[in-house]
């Protein structure tokens, strides 16, 4: 867990933390209670290392395998 928490940072995982805090900030500021779930789903992403980033939900492209 320790692991998957503090590596493999790149600018997404930042992009999606800041993003996160802005919306929890926002949810306090404005009393709209409903960006607290965005938030968290941001930040769920943010710690969990999950979401599409840098082609990280491309197909893979094995139309030929090494056997042929």
């Amino acid at each position: 867990m320790k692991e998957l928490l503090f590596s493999n940072w790149h600018v997404m995982r930042w992009v999606r933390l800041a993003f996160a805090l802005f919306l929890f900030v926002q949810a306090y500021i404005l009393r709209e209670w409903m960006f607290i779930v965005f938030g968290g789903f941001f930040f769920f992403q943010v710690l969990f290392n999950l979401g599409c980033s840098a082609n990280g939900c491309a197909i893979p492209n094995n139309k030929y395998s090494k056997d042929e």
